[in-house]
């Protein structure tokens, strides 16, 4: 179900009846304007939500970093702070890993039956339904996403997720193998142990859902580092898990730096598996960490500069309004957004003056008004670095349809933006630039957009659009991806894997594939003496 209502956005972000039919937050409808300087002149709305938990989460309880020093987290609307923030470095990094080595090596985590753990998986997800609202309202005051978005997308995603992973908790089991000789050989699955977990900023709590969700399905303990940009939804709804039922030193976790908690995390020699999503420079930061202390095992989803490929039989209505939300989806800021839109010459000049109107047509302002379609960049970073990109794009060559400049007078807003005559050796179509940037590139054939498509260091995700099934079979096996969406695109089902190659990333989160991330294979062998069958 969650999966799919990121998809029904195509038509609910396009038509404001739809948008008005849900009721919530209804009275924030008024006065939205289309690439208008609307959020210059308007006040924000004040979110309808109390930040309580700024501490760090370490034992079941909520503490003071050791240093005692805080970090604000931002309100990229406006660039003010929502609130200080407990720092965490080595020092606190220790005494989670602390906390989660005591839960697993002697706590009842581990040891409790499966069922057992399931319930408390179930039991959390029923909690972050009934708190859906206030959850749904950090998750937009911190990173500038939709309240639409969060509330109706992507905080159900979370809950489907705990609940998938639950579901899994007493269906792990090893295998018993026939083998020469007179041996009974068997394999258990057993819990890796403590797992470090570094999540990004652009889907925070989904971001936690892949990970937390598996690794405690598996019986492990986990220590958790937010993001610096956005430590509160995940303070917030851990706290939720221990009113689940969860034992303390289970779930910790630690907001702060990557350079302090994040290295010191990566690096510790009592973590026994981690994983990370994030920037690929940050990643291969992190492998080298985890190779140089203790060699733990590391799961990495990085970065993405994904093909969306619109071939000559495509409907072009419909492929502008699907290339439109691949790549504008979350303001542009997505591992796997189709960056790179491939359209087929023979609709190029159709697809571009229908895709550059789509862009003029999107509903930029305030995320907690109904009916925006799309909110800030994170922070000043980003935002600065999505104007240098768009800089060099104009610079380099390519045509400017739509766009290009801030949006407003406050926050980190970007107007929509559309570059057409896009070539390869263009650095808008060599790098990721994690914001509402599309490049529309022309193409042949066939086999010149797979040659094209696939000369990039990533391999994360790419769309096809066709009506051809010959055609869509031909690109799904030619892609060097880890996921190709055929006329779809952001399909994030709990049971589908996701993760790339090369430069994207290795392991995979999501469905039956992201529990060997969390656990350790033990065979087992014993001799059978005249036994009755073998």
């Amino acid at each position: 179900m969650a999966s799919r209502r990121i998809f029904s956005l195509l038509s609910a972000s396009s038509s404001a009846a739809a948008l008005r039919s849900s009721g919530r937050f209804s009275r924030w409808g008024r006065g939205i304007n289309r690439f208008s300087t609307a959020v210059a002149t308007e006040e924000p709305i004040t979110p309808p939500v109390q930040i309580d938990h700024t501490q760090l989460l370490i034992n079941g309880r909520f503490v003071d970093g050791a240093s005692g020093k805080t970090f604000p987290t931002f309100d990229p609307r406006t660039g003010g702070v929502i609130a200080h923030v407990a720092e965490g470095e080595a020092e606190d990094i220790d005494r989670a890993v602390s906390a989660a080595r005591k839960a697993f090596d002697e706590g009842p985590w581990p040891r409790m039956t499966a069922y057992e753990r399931s319930c408390v998986l179930l039991r959390f997800a029923d909690l972050l339904e009934r708190h859906c609202s206030e959850i749904a309202a950090l998750e937009t005051w911190d990173s500038g996403k939709t309240y639409e978005q969060a509330a109706n997308v992507e905080i159900p995603m979370v809950i489907r997720l705990f609940r998938y992973y639950a579901g899994w908790a007493d269906k792990i089991h090893g295998l018993t193998i026939p083998v020469d000789g007179l041996y009974h050989v068997q394999t258990l699955h057993e819990p890796i142990g403590v797992a470090g977990q570094i999540i990004p900023w652009n889907f925070p709590l989904l971001m936690y859902g892949w990970k937390v969700g598996p690794a405690l399905a598996c019986g492990n303990t986990i220590v958790l580092k937010t993001a610096e940009q956005t430590p509160l939804s995940a303070l917030y709804v851990s706290k939720l898990f221990y009113e689940a039922g969860l034992p303390p030193g289970v779930l910790n976790v630690v907001s702060g730096f990557g350079p302090t908690a994040g290295a010191a995390l990566a690096g510790h020699m009592d973590v026994d598996k981690l994983a990370f999503t994030g920037s690929t420079g940050t990643g291969k930061i992190v492998l080298g960490l985890a190779a140089k202390s203790n060699l733990k095992p590391v799961t990495l989803e990085l970065g993405g500069k994904s093909p969306f490929i619109v071939c000559e039989d495509a409907d072009v209505d419909k492929a502008v309004e699907l290339s439109h939300f691949a790549l504008f989806f979350n303001q542009g800021q997505c591992c796997c957004a189709g960056s790179r839109t491939f359209v087929h010459e023979s609709i190029y000049d159709e697809f571009l003056e229908k895709a550059k109107a789509r862009a003029l047509n999107r509903i930029v302002g305030d995320p907690f008004k109904k009916g925006v379609e799309q909110g800030p960049q994170i922070d000043s970073v980003q935002f600065n670095k999505i104007l240098g990109y768009i800089k060099s794009g104009i610079e380099g060559g390519a045509t400017l349809e739509a766009g290009g400049k801030k949006f407003g007078s406050k926050g980190y807003y970007i107007q929509p933006t559309v570059f057409s005559n896009v070539h390869d050796n263009m650095v808008i179509a060599k790098e990721e630039i994690f914001g509402p940037v599309q490049s529309i590139l022309k193409f042949k054939d066939l086999d010149e957009v797979i040659q094209r498509a696939n000369a990039t260091h990533y391999g994360l995700a790419a769309g096809v659009f066709t009506q051809n099934l010959d055609t869509a079979n031909t690109l799904t096996r030619a892609l060097k991806v880890g996921t190709v969406w055929i006329n779809c695109f952001n399909v994030f089902d709990a049971a589908i894997p996701f993760g790339g190659k090369k430069l994207s990333g290795h392991g995979r989160e999501k469905g039956i594939y992201s529990l060997s991330n969390y656990l350790q294979v033990k065979a087992v062998v014993t001799p059978l003496k005249n036994p009755a069958w073998l």
